[in-house]
């Protein structure tokens, strides 16, 4: 299984990449990484002893997450994120890994890699907690802000693919972001994308509110890139004043002081629970090979997970699947017509 992966992308690197990549090369022998970047901040960073699985493509050009990115991508051909997706697009990759500059990603994604032919608009996606603790993955969360119905449809077909063959649920359940639960709520597009949807070879189970997101009932949720990174944004804020709140409260006096030492293993527990690391990254759909983009502030435990995200997608075919399932509602389309 060989993977490309940008060490030079993400507020981190090299270091956390590098030694994300180490973590995952040691633990498993049958992974051929490739680390894209300047060598010379990559080597100390790989251990005494560089894993035999580990090599490095040398460059010391990168993009930052200043540059506008499709002028970074034309502009700089030798960029250690261009190079990565070539790596790719050439042949001597099955998959590639960033945690560098999202919209260059998605940017090399379209214009290196290229899509899934039938694919119209790929779709970024996170996996993110619920309360029984599996999480659901969410799609799109910001890869193209406005969406048609179909496209809406292709996202729970890509969703429902990797939930099944990477996540391991079988039969997962679909749902689609709305005002309300009811058949027939929402505008024009969700409308449309509903009927869509219940037609779908899918588990597609309705409409999914805001409130119910973690509630663990759905496996794959559906929106336009616009409200899912909006849907996404206000997760990760909403988590972020929780902790800071229950902190506060626990360090009140000295009585909430013993408290919270009482409870530190089960608050430990709280926090690795919605832990991104142990998420993986968000995968982007619809492309002609598997590509992952890793958080911006991945450590080396993220990417390390990451890596297995991005080998499992690659093994599992869903590229492939992707391709044959969207193709195959193509031709009962046109059959109808």
């Amino acid at each position: 299984m060989r993977i490309a992966i940008d060490a030079m992308g993400g507020d981190n690197a090299p270091e956390e990449i590098v030694k994300g990549a180490v973590l995952a090369a040691t633990e498993d022998a049958s992974l051929e990484l490739t680390l894209v970047g300047d060598q010379s901040m990559i080597e100390p960073h790989l251990g005494e002893v560089r894993p035999a699985n580990i090599r490095i493509i040398h460059t010391e050009e990168y993009i930052t997450a200043d540059d506008e990115p499709v002028r970074a991508i034309r502009r700089k051909k030798q960029s250690s994120l261009v190079l990565t997706a070539q790596e790719v697009k050439e042949g001597r990759a099955d998959a590639c890994i960033s945690a560098g500059n999202t919209g260059a990603i998605m940017t090399a994604g379209l214009m290196i890699v290229g899509r899934i032919k039938g694919i119209e608009r790929p779709a970024l996606s996170p996996t993110l907690p619920t309360v029984d603790g599996k999480g659901f993955v969410l799609l799109d969360v910001g890869a193209n802000i406005d969406a048609k119905a179909n496209h809406l449809l292709q996202y729970g077909v890509m969703g429902s693919i990797y939930a099944e063959k990477v996540r391991g649920i079988k039969n997962p359940r679909v749902g689609l972001l709305n005002v309300g639960t009811e058949d027939g709520k929402g505008n024009d597009l969700t409308k449309k994308a509903f009927e869509l949807l219940s037609d779908a070879p899918i588990n597609f189970i309705g409409n999914v509110e805001g409130r119910d997101f973690l509630s663990g009932d759905f496996d794959v949720v559906v929106t336009d890139g616009f409200s899912g990174n909006i849907a996404l944004k206000t997760i990760e804020g909403a988590a972020s004043m929780f902790f800071s709140t229950i902190k506060k409260a626990f360090l009140k006096n000295t009585k909430t002081k013993l408290a919270a030492a009482m409870m530190k293993p089960q608050l430990k527990e709280i926090k690795a629970s919605t832990e991104y690391a142990e998420y993986g990254g968000a995968a982007l759909f619809g492309l002609a090979a598997p590509f992952v983009k890793a958080h911006g502030s991945s450590n080396a435990r993220a990417i390390q997970v990451a890596i297995l995200q991005t080998k499992q997608m690659a093994e599992n075919n869903v590229t492939g699947i992707i391709k044959d399932t969207i193709q195959s509602i193509k031709k009962d389309e046109e059959d109808v017509k």
